[in-house]
């Protein structure tokens, strides 16, 4: 199971297709600066809502503040693109501080899920007037809303927070523009982790200082949120607000207070203008937020349709090339379990192929469970190859102290070896039952880990020794970056094609430079497509591992 950390659908009438879908508007007339609810979209226990704020003044609007109460049987539960605060059914919407002014004429959109179904809020206020125009009853406010700050403390690298952030994407009909990398050539594919800016340090600034940028062909962004059904923003600060200063951006470059798109997501499409030929895919889902999966199985077009406008925003729509589906695990358990059947990731990979249509990537991390009987044989993964572009399974995290006391086993095995732990747990059995289901070899990444995991109260050196649990790490316990692991604790053995090391009473496993070479040869051998890993900020200031990924498949 691959660590991680971890929308909202615009179904107005423009891309609304189905008959009598008339979203319901309702107008509050005209005036200097008028506001507009829309039902975008209602699905009987709940529905979303879209704001419209329109400055019909002659002059620039640098802040508004909208007021209302909602009827009974109606409350907001997310909100995205405005600061929302209530009391009792009394809610007050303000602008986010990226928004900027409103100029003479122009509109902003935000928006909001509510329970229940749609129904038009009451006493109505933009800045003290009339949502439809007139006379304001008080002053309007001036006061501007409160910026984004950044956590006070760091999240965790493996655990994200318990609690989901608000969902947000505004609306878009524009088809994707990009195309599909070259599908002859090895594809090198990292993750990106967006809590990896905060307690990690590490930006995309990083990609490009390490050398990484230049031998990476694509980026997974991760992680996008799936709730009610939908993909959602994960951390929309470290996505779209962080401000960057000139020493930490991509290009040198600092933030202004008042540009349309900050954050990783800014940081990305620089990235990609000094790399043209580098793709970024934004994930979604993760060991934490895959349990939206479930609600989105049951209506896998909706779920397609809120993922495509949500990467597809056009705030950023230029920084991603396609979506990632990283499901742990489709009708199995991980974090939680889900019931949704054999076809059920087969069904929500076709509707999202159909949606982003053909140029876009489309693609999927799954389980690298190759026991019999094991997670593979329980989603019909062959089912989706033909609308995926390729597949990633998660070959790492087989063993590691989440068995507190062993017996200890590298957790990244590439083959099978006598007194492995449990038979189908290595990444030959999962290329190999892939591909005796019908997954052609040239769609299937091999994955890597760019940490290691461990025990401590080992007293034997050799694999199969038992513990008493987690080794001491930076993030956390049982798990350690290969930068720190190649000087703490340098590999002494290898075994199943990984390798491993006891240092003091810590018993710990992990990749190395070598190692790697050794799997890249495994996956020319085999045919893959290339190779895939977990996750950048994990390898040194000078990327070696993701030099000998790139170097062994070349």
């Amino acid at each position: 199971m691959k660590r991680s950390l971890r929308r909202a659908l615009w179904a107005g009438a423009v891309v609304a297709v189905t008959v009598a879908a008339v979203p319901m508007t309702t107008a509050f007339g005209a005036g200097s600066v008028t506001t507009t609810f829309t039902r975008a979209q209602d699905w009987g226990t709940g529905h979303e809502t879209k704001v419209t704020v329109t400055n019909g003044s002659t002059a620039t609007v640098t802040t508004w503040r909208i007021e209302f109460d909602l009827p009974s049987g109606t409350t907001i539960s997310s909100a995205w693109d405005a600061d929302v605060t209530s009391s009792g059914n009394h809610y007050v919407a303000v602008k986010k501080s990226w928004a900027g002014g409103l100029a003479p004429g122009a509109s902003f959109s935000w928006g909001y899920n509510g329970t229940g179904t749609f129904k038009a809020p009451l006493n109505c206020t933009v800045n003290g007037a009339p949502c439809g125009g007139g006379t304001p009853t008080s002053p309007p406010t001036t006061t501007p809303p409160p910026t984004t700050a950044p956590p006070t403390t760091a999240p965790p690298t493996t655990a994200p927070p318990t609690t989901a952030p608000p969902t947000t994407a505004p609306p878009t009909t524009a088809p994707p523009t990009t195309n599909p990398p070259n599908p002859g050539g090895k594809k090198v594919v990292g993750y990106f982790a967006e809590w990896g800016v905060y307690g990690r340090n590490y930006h995309v600034k990083n990609i490009q200082t390490s050398g990484s940028a230049a031998k990476l062909t694509h980026i997974l962004y991760a992680f996008g949120n799936t709730t009610g059904g939908r993909c959602a923003i994960g951390d929309s600060y470290a996505d779209y607000e962080k401000a960057y200063t000139a020493a930490d951006s991509v290009d040198g470059v600092a933030d202004t207070w008042d540009q349309p798109l900050r954050g990783s997501f800014n940081q990305l499409r620089k990235l990609k203008q000094l790399n043209p030929n580098l793709k970024v895919i934004w994930s979604f889902g993760g060991w934490t937020w895959s349990g939206g999966f479930t609600q989105a199985a049951q209506n896998p077009t909706a779920f397609a349709e809120s993922c495509y406008n949500l990467v597809e925003d056009p705030r950023w729509a230029d920084v991603f090339d396609g979506i990632d589906v990283d499901w742990e695990y489709p009708n199995a358990c991980g974090l939680t379990c889900d019931t949704s059947g054999p076809n059920a990731f087969k069904n929500v990979i076709s509707a999202l192929r159909s949606r982003f249509g053909s140029n876009a990537l489309v693609t999927a991390a799954i389980t690298a469970d190759g026991s019999n009987g094991g997670k593979i044989d329980a989603a019909d993964y062959a089912g989706a190859i033909g609308n995926l572009n390729w597949l990633m399974p998660m070959t790492y995290d087989y063993f590691g102290a989440f068995a507190a006391q062993g017996p200890t086993a590298p957790h990244s095995p590439l083959t099978s070896y006598t007194g492995i732990p449990q038979q189908g747990f290595n990444s030959d059995a999962a290329i190999q039952k892939l591909k005796s289901k019908g997954v052609p070899a040239n769609k299937l990444l091999l994955g890597i880990g760019f940490y290691g995991r461990g025990w401590t109260g080992v007293t034997q050196a050799a694999p199969g020794g038992s513990a008493t649990g987690a080794a001491p790490g930076t993030y956390e316990a049982g798990i350690e970056d290969y930068k720190v692991l190649k000087n703490t604790c340098p590999a002494t053995g290898t075994v199943g094609g990984t390798a491993y090391a006891k240092c003091g009473s810590n018993w710990w496993s992990y990749d190395t430079p070598s190692t790697i070479n050794g799997k890249m040869q495994y996956a020319k051998n085999q045919g893959l497509g290339g190779a895939f890993f977990w996750e950048l900020s994990g390898d040194t200031s000078n990327g070696e591992l993701i030099g000998a990924i790139k170097g062994g498949l070349g």
